[in-house]
């Protein structure tokens, strides 16, 4: 099989990258692992993305957002930041943009099933499901994966997008700074009597970190994130004991909580790549970057990467280049890293100083929490970043 690009990674981000391309005239394979029926109905998986403008504007061209129901959509339009028991909080809120809202919040696995829909009505795009690939051989002329099964496909160019702990990237030899934190986040949807008000939380509570992201109605995904041990018992508890735990973990300021979906958790671990391209080879989303969970812009730099890299792709087909040469997946390199590594490392220190308990971390999380609160331009540049409307 002979194609343009291979894409190992069927997640939305390997999925809105195969369309943008495929729309652009080149031949694309989707290599993944997963059952065909697994990504054309994919379960609830407890995680709801919080999008930003710029990741809206590139659903919308690409089709993905007149696929999700309205009603799953609920817009983000204020954030606070709360540091302990106390009520103060940071406040950031829309009117300091100039949209109606912060962003979006959506179910990850609506994201992913809009995505295959839109992907699998593309002649250009061919997938390859239950596929283990076994080699990779890369030279200057091009890329030839090997699969378990005994077929090849070439390619000028091959997407690394199989998350954060990317076995592609780790076969292409790119190591990756990766930190495990040593905490476990639980997520799940819960219903409770006090209106949200569309207002998301981030709670550096004492002992634990807590979220909580609007969903339409009086319903919100939580995120508790705590040591493995107590995660373990509170994943076990029954529904009754669980709700009863919870409601007081967010210290009852949104009535009696009450479970309303499957739990689900995950392992605290954050991932940068030493590199971001290789030869014929680039990486994209959680592959490249796995981003702390505080700030929720993981999937949003996936989806800028897609829009740089796309960008140089079509620029060379306009001109004739190669869409797999080392300057091109270099400009990439350098400019995804400037768009997420500053980020990457205050997110970095803001988990360190807001998950320590010692006197002087409480005191400086306090401190800052005022203090930010006061600086109107400080808060409206805050606003601006999570809206980016770019």
């Amino acid at each position: 099989m002979n194609v343009d690009i291979a894409i190992i990674g069927a997640g939305p981000i390997g999925l809105c990258f195969a369309k943008v391309l495929a729309d652009a005239g080149l031949q694309i394979v989707v290599i993944e692992r997963q059952t065909e029926a697994a990504l054309s109905e994919p379960a609830f998986d407890g995680r709801e993305i919080a999008l930003t403008q710029h990741s809206v504007q590139l659903m919308r061209a690409l089709g993905l957002w007149k696929l999700i129901d309205p009603q799953a959509i609920s817009p983000l339009q204020d954030a606070r930041v709360f540091n302990g028991s106390s009520l103060l909080s940071l406040n950031i809120g829309h009117r300091d943009t100039s949209h109606g809202e912060l962003g979006y919040l959506i179910a990850n696995h609506l994201i992913r099933k809009a995505a295959y829909d839109v992907a699998k009505t593309s002649a250009a795009i061919a997938f390859k499901t239950e596929a283990q690939v076994a080699s990779i051989k890369t030279d200057a002329a091009g890329i030839q994966i090997f699969l378990a099964s005994g077929e090849s496909i070439k390619a000028k160019l091959l997407i690394g997008s199989d998350s954060r702990f990317s076995e592609t990237r780790r076969a292409m030899g790119i190591a990756a700074d990766i930190h495990d934190f040593g905490k476990t986040m639980m997520v799940c949807v819960m219903e409770h009597p006090v209106p949200h008000e569309h207002t998301a939380w981030e709670w550096f509570d004492y002992g634990q970190t807590l979220a909580l992201l609007p969903m339409n109605g009086l319903r919100s995904s939580i995120v508790i994130t705590l040591p493995p041990d107590e995660m373990n018992r509170l994943m076990t508890l029954d529904e009754e004991d669980f709700n009863r735990e919870v409601s007081a973990r967010f210290k009852h300021r949104l009535g009696l909580m009450r479970l309303v979906s499957t739990r689900h958790a995950y392992p605290l671990v954050t991932v940068y790549s030493k590199r971001l391209v290789g030869q014929r080879f680039a990486l994209l989303g959680d592959a490249a970057v796995g981003m702390h969970p505080v700030t929720a812009h993981g999937f949003n730099f996936g989806i800028k990467g897609i829009a740089t890299l796309s960008a140089e792709i079509k620029a060379a087909l306009l001109s004739g280049k190669d869409i797999g040469s080392n300057s091109l997946l270099l400009r990439y390199e350098q400019v995804h890293r400037r768009n997420t590594r500053p980020l990457f490392l205050a997110t970095h220190a803001i988990a360190k100083i807001y998950s320590s308990d010692s006197p002087l971390a409480r005191f400086f999380r306090a401190s800052a929490l005022r203090v930010g609160n006061r600086i109107a331009p400080f808060k409206r540049a805050i606003a601006g970043f999570l809206a980016d409307a770019n």
